[in-house]
């Protein structure tokens, strides 16, 4: 652990350095943030704040677990397989959420939308599924379940693999549609990453800790300048990859019931959309107008535009997300 935590030390102090020049060449290729006009009005001032900032957290991550892996990297070796996999998870849903941000910036439209929601969610099914199949035959057969209060876990042959697909794809949205204020996103994940990362300290798996703990570097790096007001936006090729990774992560520990209680926050925003189309969809067939439950979706939105100020909805958030972790690695304990 005290290895892990140096780590992540060490890694918030390299990737902050970069990210001044980083800054200054999203701004130089005019990669700037587009604003949803129906999003509430302070938001329009983040017009154009740099986006992307993404790659403030996947490429050292990427770079650090690769040079500190390298002799298991290229043995192949059960740590170098194992470590592949979250790295993989995390360049490949970077990649798909880098297209996605490309495409909104270059739109026409005034408020670029990026690739179309279908084909970004046709990809993210496919590399998930891809995953699923990965740790399902890895030399770890991650095939099982483990219940708090309960010593063995249960495996569930075959129908693993359906559920961390979705579990994967859920995460990946769910951190997605967290990312709309300041800080919130990149907070909570590095609060869930740090509470698996205790999860897996508790297992023994060593290199687990390290990873985990090298996200949490990486992304409080990021919020540094993230904070309100933002200098640096994550875009989805940020959320995509974070959330899918931290679902990885919990599959990998069998922790995975637990992550609807560390990541309650996401699960609430991902929730939050879902009941809000639903209903205006059920509405409108229903009464030919469609309602809705909340002022408006993802549920960060809701409480701004009943009066909080962006500050208070991301700290109370925050505060919230710290709560739920403790929970769950408590229930981890038992």
């Amino acid at each position: 652990m005290a290895y892990s935590l140096t780590l992540g030390a060490i890694t918030f102090f390299l990737a902050v350095i970069w990210g001044p020049p980083l800054i200054r060449w999203l701004i130089r290729n005019e990669m700037g943030k587009k604003i949803r006009v129906e999003e509430p009005g302070s938001h329009q001032l983040k017009m154009g704040t740099p986006t992307m900032g993404g790659l403030m957290v996947i490429i050292p991550v990427v770079i650090i677990t690769s040079l500190l892996n390298i002799a298991n990297l290229l043995g192949l070796n059960i740590i170098g397989q194992s470590v592949l996999i979250p790295m993989g998870t995390l360049v490949a849903f970077g990649l798909l959420g880098l297209i996605d941000d490309l495409e909104g910036i270059r739109s026409k439209r005034v408020f670029g939308e990026g690739i179309m929601a279908r084909t970004k969610a046709l990809w993210q099914v496919i590399f998930a599924l891809v995953i699923a199949l990965i740790l399902y035959f890895s030399p770890t057969e991650l095939r099982s379940v483990a219940i708090p209060g309960v010593v063995e876990r249960i495996d569930i042959g075959l129908l693993w693999i359906p559920i961390a697909t979705f579990i994967i794809v859920a995460m990946s949205n769910a951190v997605n549609f967290t990312d709309g204020l300041d800080g919130l996103a990149g907070s909570l994940a590095a609060v869930a990453f740090a509470c698996y990362g205790v999860i897996a300290y508790l297992q023994g798996q060593v290199w687990l800790v390290a990873f985990c703990f090298t996200m949490v570097g990486a992304l409080l790096a990021f919020l540094w300048f993230n904070v309100h007001p933002a200098n640096l936006i994550m875009g989805d090729v940020g959320s995509l990859a974070i959330g899918a990774t931290l679902g990885v992560v919990a599959l990998m520990t069998g922790q995975w019931l637990l992550l609807p209680i560390v990541g309650a926050m996401f699960v609430a925003e991902a929730l939050s959309v879902v009941m809000q189309i639903g209903w205006f969809k059920y509405t409108r067939r229903r009464y030919g107008q469609g309602r809705r439950i909340f002022k408006m979706a993802p549920l960060h939105y809701h409480f701004e535009l009943k009066g909080w100020s962006e500050t208070q909805v991301m700290q109370r958030f925050f505060l919230c997300g710290i709560l739920a972790g403790m929970l769950g690695v408590a229930l981890a304990l038992i």
